[in-house]
């Protein structure tokens, strides 16, 4: 991974829950480095059914959940603007993922990826 860490989207807390394999490979490596996963506050939001919920829980002991900060949420809205893209977890993800110079893990690489490319960033997008 060349990226300084990794930045999860919805889809990674949900395969952590259904205890993907390869998603709880790449968030022991990253831990391993000494990096926290970072996982935005609106990917929680729309992630979180509540209810027992043992491996996300597990999960997010692990990670930064990051606030939206208005300076990032006027970016946020500038980039979705920009991309066509009325998604703002998407958008949210890309944004800091490319200001933490991260690797997003997603299950959507698609959106991400179109986001990404609006932005003109090159993101590693790992699925799962």
């Amino acid at each position: 991974m060349s990226a300084d860490g990794l930045t999860y989207d919805t889809g990674a807390l949900v395969a952590a829950e259904r205890d993907d394999r390869i998603m709880w490979s790449l968030h022991r490596a990253t831990l391993r480095r000494g990096l926290p996963p970072t996982v935005p506050a609106g990917v929680l939001a729309e992630g979180w059914r509540g209810g027992p919920q043992a491996n996300l829980s597990r999960l997010l002991k692990g990670c930064d959940v990051e606030d939206l900060t208005k300076g990032q949420a006027r970016a946020v809205g500038t980039l979705a603007a920009r991309a066509d893209h009325d998604d703002i977890v998407d958008v949210s993800v890309v944004e800091g993922a490319i200001r933490r110079h991260h690797a997003v893990v997603t299950s959507n690489a698609t959106h991400i990826r179109k986001v990404a490319d609006v932005a003109g960033a090159d993101l590693t997008i790992h699925s799962v």
